[in-house]
Parts: C-alpha cells; structure tokens; sequence
C-alpha cells in the first residue's frame, strides 16, 4: 500500500499530514499529486468525499514553501464556487500548512472589503475566492493575477452550473499562460469539456471512479408519495419526513434535509421545529456570519438536522453525517450524487433517502439513469392511515338554496293567509272589464313610473305600455315650419 512518505511532498507537509491522522493516500490523491508536483496540469474526476482537496492543497504548499509573495499579486489563486467550500479549503491550507510559512486570504461575500483589501496589501501565497467577490477586487484596482503560478477550479461542474463560465474565462485571461491549472470536480459534464481543451495544456487525466457513482458504502432507499389532495400535498409530505426520521430512531444521529426551493428550506426547517426537531435552515440568501454559525453548530453536533439547499452539497466536508434526506428529487440528476455524498465519507456507513411525488417521477428516471441503479423501494408509513374524505367532500351536504336578487319565485314566496285569497297581480289580467277599459281613459290618464323591468315597463299593464307622452302628440310639433313662419 502506498504511503503520503512516497509521493514526494515536503517532509514539513508530511509531518503534518502525520498530526492530522493521515497515513496512507486515497486514490485521487495517489493519482493526482505526483503529477501536480510535476508541475502538469491536472484533469481530476472521482466521486464526492474521497479527498479531491488534499490533492491540490498538498503539491500547492510543497511547491510554494519556496519563494515570497509580492503585495496585490498572489501566487496562487483557488476558485470554489460557494462561500462554504472556499472556507473550508481555506481550513485544509491551515490544517497541512501548520510548519510552512505561507500567507493566505480569503475573498468571499457577506465580509467587508476593507479586511480582505488589508490581506491582499500585505502580499499572499494562496489566494482562495469565489469568482463574484474576486472579480469585484480586481475591478477596484485592488488586485493583481499577473504572478499566479498555479490555479485551481474545484468542482468544476458546479461553477458551470451556476453560470460563472463567462468569469471563469475571464480570471483565465487574467493569469499568465504559463501558470499550472488544476482541475477537479465529481462529474465531468461534456461543455466541461471545451474549458478544459482551452485552458489546460496537455493534462495528467486522472478518473477513480466511474463518473456520477454513488458510494457503495450509502445504502439508498426511495418512498414514493401521492398527496389525498393536492392543496394538502406539501403538509402530508412534511409529515411523511417527519415518520422516516422516526423509523430510523437513534440510527439517525445528525442528518442533512435537502430541498429544491429556498423557501422550502425554512418551512421545512420551521416544521421540524414546531414537532420538536432540532433543525436549521441555512441557504444563500441567509447572511454569512448565520450560515458559518449553523454549518459550526452541525459539525460540532449541537445542531442535529441541516435544512438545506444545493448550496450546501458541493465539496462540505462533514465528516459524521449519518442520513441525508431529499425532501425533493432534485432538478439536476448530478445533483443527487453530490447530496447523498454528504454522507458515507471516508469509509463510514450512511443512508441517503428520498421522497417522490408523482410529478418528479421524470427526474427520477434521470437519477436512475445517471447511476445506473435502480434505488430500492421503501414502503410510505403514512400509506395505511389515509384519511377518509368528509361528507363535503362525498357529496352528502346538503346544498342551500341560491338566494334571489329580485322577488321571491314562486316556490318560496310566502304563503297567503286562509282567509284571503292569493294576488294574482303578475299574471295576466282574466276580467272582462280589466281587458275591454275605454282607450281614452287610459290615453288620458297619468302615466305611471315603470317597474323594475328595462325600458320603464309598467309591469301592471302587462309590460305593453309606453311611458312617456303615450299615444298622444302635442299641437306644436304637428305644425309645419311653413305656419310657424307665417303665424
């Protein structure tokens, strides 16, 4: 077996490695680091949690231990694309770098400007950032890239994703040719394939593990779930969660909850701890002092289960994650193995679960596909206990009667006294002496105000009547102008 003292590193390195509790290397590193020593550039892909870190922080502190840095021009730059991952290589530089004097700085969000511009005065070796915050320094005048003699892109694929291949290209154009690239990401997706034909010369490729495997040390488990209604959906899927972690019991030590959505996140977050989970959310609209102090609180165990977006599936090295739970499938088939990733590290036994809905069933099919595993079938605990629909719901309401805007119909006006006979006002008048009135005694008589039908009809006459001058004509309009003229 090959031992960290074969592979050429410092014995200052070594030493540390040795403190750290390391003795032998996994395979990315056994494979990546005697190029990177080399000084060739590097193309590596293997699955999460099997130390892709170590093996650029490692040939990066042998190789910069010789030299000094100038103020506003690193020596070496490490892109990463969330604040979280960036911080935690920050903690592999301290970790490995403990008998080197190396400088380091880094540039992320959520922190003042004036601090990192401080650091970046005094000169630094190793320069790790997120592509947004370093651009910013440079467009300020406040940074130099002209002296990077090694650059790295951890997880590559991701920076793709979330769309910084226009900043990637740029900080490229902003190093000098010469420099040493390193590459190294979990899933090498074909547009990949155009970044690394332009800006790595003649790489050292180096895949351990088949491209978008899951560890053989997870065991998965998929439920499957469709909502009684669908205004319960999210409810009943909350509830559901809540039975998995039970079944579990004290199995479950610390967990990590995934969602797709931000605001998922904190419902499901507030949820858990409504029904007595100790649970927090932590996602990237939150501040970056709230998201260090949940993702401290987790690793140090106080905390017992992580709500999480995808910001938190990428390159965190958390060590003893017992589950991971996909509340969603995720949109991305990738990402489903960076998620279950957080779990089974180094070696150790984990259980990745997820929930389907009948809608995510074509996601599904492309995680399927992309791991070339069909993931077992668990069955739901709330599936023996669906609740049965209430009497609205069957039907058996009675429906109240539609009120009316005008009079009363017929069926529900109410009846008249037995001593009088019923009005029969509104149908049409039946008397002799009703039908045969004299014609002038109704041309000569008031015209009456209509009724509530349109036009002003006089609901008494039958609705015949014209309202207005009626059949009568004034004397001044039947004369002609030609009289008028003349009178």
């Amino acid at each position: 077996m090959i031992k960290f003292s074969d592979l050429k590193l410092s014995p200052k390195v070594l030493k540390a490695i040795d403190e750290a509790g390391y003795t032998s290397p996994t395979p990315i590193q056994e494979g990546a680091i005697p190029p990177a020593l080399e000084g060739r550039d590097v193309l590596g892909i293997a699955q999460t949690g099997t130390g892709k870190t170590a093996s650029f922080t490692l040939p990066m502190i042998t190789a910069l231990a010789r030299g000094r840095a100038r103020a506003r021009m690193p020596r070496s730059l490490v892109l990463c694309p969330t604040r979280e991952l960036a911080a935690q290589v920050a903690e592999n530089f301290d970790t490995y770098a403990k008998h080197v004097k190396l400088t380091k700085a880094l540039l992320i969000g959520g922190v003042s400007f004036k601090e990192q511009d401080q650091l970046i005065d005094r000169g630094v070796d190793v320069l790790i950032a997120t592509p947004g915050r370093l651009l910013d320094h440079f467009e300020r005048g406040k940074l130099l890239l002209t002296g990077v003699q090694i650059m790295v892109v951890d997880e590559a694929d991701r920076m793709l994703d979330m769309g910084f291949i226009p900043d990637i290209e740029k900080i490229f154009s902003l190093t000098p040719f010469t420099r040493q690239t390193l590459f190294f990401s979990a899933t090498m997706a074909p547009e990949i394939e155009r970044i690394t034909n332009t800006f790595l010369s003649n790489p050292a490729r180096i895949e351990v593990a088949r491209q978008a495997t899951a560890s053989e040390t997870i065991t998965q488990e998929l439920c499957m779930f469709k909502a009684s209604r669908r205004d319960r959906a999210a409810t009943e899927k909350r509830k559901i969660l809540r039975a998995l972690i039970d079944r579990e019991g004290d199995a479950c030590t610390n967990a990590i909850i995934f969602c797709n959505r931000k605001t998922d996140v904190d419902t499901t977050a507030k949820s858990l701890k409504k029904y007595g989970y100790d649970a927090a959310p932590i996602h990237g609209d939150l501040e970056q002092s709230k998201r260090t102090e949940v993702l401290n609180g987790f690793r140090a165990g106080t905390l017992r289960f992580l709500c999480a977006s995808d910001v938190a599936a990428r390159g965190l090295d958390i060590p003893n994650v017992s589950h991971v739970f996909n509340f969603d499938v995720p949109g991305h088939a990738e990402d489903y193995v960076h998620r279950i990733g957080r779990t089974g590290r180094a070696g150790r036994d984990g259980k990745a679960i997820m929930i389907c809905e009948p809608r995510d069933e074509k996601n599904l099919d492309a995680v399927e596909r992309l791991i070339e595993t069909k993931i077992p079938r668990v069955d739901n605990p709330l599936a023996t206990h669906q609740p049965a629909a209430d009497k609205k719901d069957a039907g058996e309401v009675e429906e109240k009667p539609k009120r009316s805007r005008g009079r009363r119909s017929d069926d529900t006006a109410k009846p008249a006294p037995k001593d009088q006979p019923a009005k029969e006002a509104r149908q049409t008048p039946d008397t002799e002496a009703q039908q045969q009135a004299p014609k002038a005694k109704r041309d000569d008589a008031k015209p009456q105000r209509g009724g509530r039908g349109r036009g002003g009809s006089d609901r008494r006459d039958g609705g015949n009547k014209t309202v207005g001058m009626g059949d009568h004509l004034p004397d001044f309009i039947a004369k002609s102008f030609d009289e008028r003229r003349t009178s």
